[in-house]
């Protein structure tokens, strides 16, 4: 029979995109069990909360499940890292000395190592089977360590710190002491660092308003000052403006990178490289201004960086500089090498935004996809919002708009009575967390 064309349902063009995404004849389980969570979360309600006194561990900064579900744990400023069965919402242990002063930040390695930041410029190792001690404490940053990301092709453990470095640490090689560790990065007004699930970029958030993205990643090479190609810089687009021209390096005030003490960067700097055949050469820059919206014309901060767990987008808080103005926006990541090399890059492209409650200022709130990617936690004055890409819930890549378009509402959820500062969902069941500044971990899940 005649192909029904690229355009109709089952056409050859439609299978081959389908395919592309993922998505063969049959059914992913995993997939499947994912669009049923999304469903349920409609009817997400306040479950459990478990209020521990402000005296002890102070506000919440992170939550962070382990792979399989099976424990909660909680960063908080005041030393401490709280340890929850997040099915019976029942407390298992405190870490009551867990670092000098606040913790940050927890990775999960695996189903039972995990490492935790902090404001003591240290990373801990821990291990669930025996939490009297740490595994051991890694010393290299030279103030606050504020992330954390792991790759587990490599086993490296990758952190970032306000000292504006990305130290590699080698977790193959692990002993009492410590684990040999490098420098991969540095970068000036260094905020927040990401891997995308592949570990094929990094992506760098600044206090300036840039972020930073290293195509083809190679972490086992040291990339010093001067050393690493770069891609023109320019400011995102949303698909309204995307054939502007955009050919001006980025603002000089506050430029991140360490080509010069200020200025631009140059025509010869960008230039230098030779691109591998087919593609950047490893470990390529690329700086970026995302477009923020209002603030075309205002100074901007990324407080909070994520990525999609299919590494379809970024997902970026963004605060006015002064500080009277939040919004969270989604930008689509756009691959491929530029057509000619004297040719602008841009990775990425706005796809949704929206403005969000301006309560709390100067603290920083952390947000998430779901696993599925089809929604996104929100910190929302004293509670969460659940938005999607539109009303069902669909999956980014069957919505995406023509211009950046307002993200949809699903539900609020309020149990807190003070701002919350971070929330996660549970990789493996149906279930929100979130945390707020006076303490508070409160629980959501569907009640029957």
């Amino acid at each position: 029979p005649a192909d029904p064309g690229p355009g109709a349902p089952g056409g050859l063009f439609a299978w081959l995109r389908g395919r592309c995404l993922g998505r063969g004849a049959a059914v992913d389980p995993a997939r499947d069990t994912f669009g049923a969570m999304t469903g349920l979360y409609g009817a997400i309600q306040p479950a459990d909360s478990v209020s521990l006194s402000t005296r002890t561990h102070g506000a919440v900064f992170n939550l962070e499940y382990s792979p399989d579900g099976s424990v909660l744990t909680v960063a908080c400023e005041q030393t401490e890292v709280l340890l929850f069965d997040p099915i019976s919402s029942k407390h298992i242990k405190t870490l009551s000395e867990a670092h000098e002063d606040c913790v940050n930040n927890i990775r999960f390695l695996d189903n039972r190592l995990f490492a935790t930041c902090s404001d003591d410029t240290t990373i801990a190792l821990w291990d669930l089977r025996k939490l009297n001690t740490k595994v051991c404490t890694l010393h290299g940053h030279t103030s606050w360590v504020k992330n954390i990301e792991y790759d587990t092709n490599t086993r490296l453990l990758v952190t970032s710190g306000f000292d504006g470095n990305v130290i590699i640490w080698d977790t193959n090689r692990c002993t009492e002491d410590g684990c040999p560790h490098k420098k991969f990065f540095h970068t000036r007004f260094l905020m927040r660092m990401r891997l995308t699930p592949d570990c094929s970029k990094m992506l760098i958030s600044t206090s300036s308003g840039y972020l930073l993205i290293l195509h083809d990643l190679d972490l086992n090479k040291s990339l010093e000052v001067g050393s690493y190609p770069i891609l023109r810089a320019r400011r995102t687009t949303s698909s309204s403006d995307i054939t502007s021209s955009g050919s001006s390096g980025p603002r000089a005030v506050g430029s991140p990178c360490h080509q010069n003490n200020s200025g631009p960067l140059s025509e010869k700097t960008l230039s230098r490289p030779s691109q591998r055949e087919g593609g950047s050469p490893r470990n390529s820059l690329e700086v970026l201004t995302p477009e923020v919206p209002g603030e075309r014309d205002r100074g901007n901060c990324i407080t909070s960086l994520q990525l999609h767990p299919k590494g379809w987008a970024t997902l970026l808080r963004c605060s006015s500089n002064t500080d009277d103005q939040e919004w969270t926006c989604v930008y689509e990541f756009q691959e491929g090498a530029p057509v000619r090399p004297v040719s602008p890059r841009c990775s990425l492209r706005l796809t949704h935004c929206i403005e969000e409650a301006n309560v709390g200022r100067g603290y920083i709130k952390e947000l998430c996809f779901s696993p599925d990617g089809r929604m996104i936690s929100s910190p929302h004055g004293f509670g969460i919002r659940l938005l999607g890409f539109d009303a069902h819930c669909s999956e980014l890549v069957d919505c995406l708009p023509r211009e950046a378009s307002p993200l949809r509402e699903i539900r609020s959820l309020y149990s807190h009575n003070d701002v919350v500062l971070t929330t996660k969902f549970s990789p493996t069941h149906c279930q929100i967390a979130s945390g707020c500044l006076s303490g508070r971990v409160s629980l959501y899940q569907p009640k029957f």
